[in-house]
């Protein structure tokens, strides 16, 4: 989704990335509680500075940052999937869990795809086990609209076949945002 102008909250700004969120960014992405369900592992410094810079060129990237200090705390991911949707992921900094900041920029940033037209319909998934997750898509209003079982793997085991997880799947369609 193309942000054309910075999203303003009661406490936070969502922004494009730029290249200098590398430390904010590696603050979260090193730590193993916050990647635990992510397809990727902790990132190194090096990592960390790349995954800036790329993110400061792609417009599915959103940086949450604190409106009083312009600190990053997290992002949002509105990627463009097929028939007017978006799909919704969000990676926070472990040291802002439970203070609503995930549930109030994503509610944002949805209210800004749907109402400037730029998704039909958003989509965000999950591993069950993320019960943290799968409790915000619902904060949001969002509809369990499945239960995948065994549809992805992000790692093998020691005879190199992969360790299949479960994924929910949530939806909300623009018809149905607000009510």
């Amino acid at each position: 989704m193309k942000l054309l102008h910075p999203i303003e909250t009661e406490r936070l700004i969502i922004r494009r990335f730029v290249p200098e969120d590398w430390q904010d960014l590696y603050a979260y992405l090193s730590d193993e509680r916050v990647v635990r369900y992510e397809r990727y592992g902790p990132f190194s410094r090096e990592a960390a500075q790349r995954e800036a810079a790329r993110r400061a060129e792609s417009d599915e990237f959103l940086a949450v940052c604190l409106k009083e200090s312009g600190k990053l705390i997290g992002n949002l991911y509105l990627g463009v999937r097929e028939y007017e949707t978006l799909e919704l992921g969000y990676v926070f900094n472990a040291a802002y869990w439970h203070q609503g900041y995930a549930t109030e920029s994503a509610r944002a940033a949805m209210d800004y795809a749907f109402t400037t037209g730029a998704a039909r319909r958003i989509v965000a998934m999950c591993n069950p086990e993320n019960a943290a997750s799968w409790h915000l898509m619902e904060r949001l209003h969002m509809r369990r609209e499945g239960h995948l079982r065994q549809n992805i793997y992000f790692e093998v085991d020691e005879n190199q076949q992969p360790i299949w997880i479960d994924t929910f799947i949530y939806a909300v369609l623009a018809s149905e945002w607000g009510k």
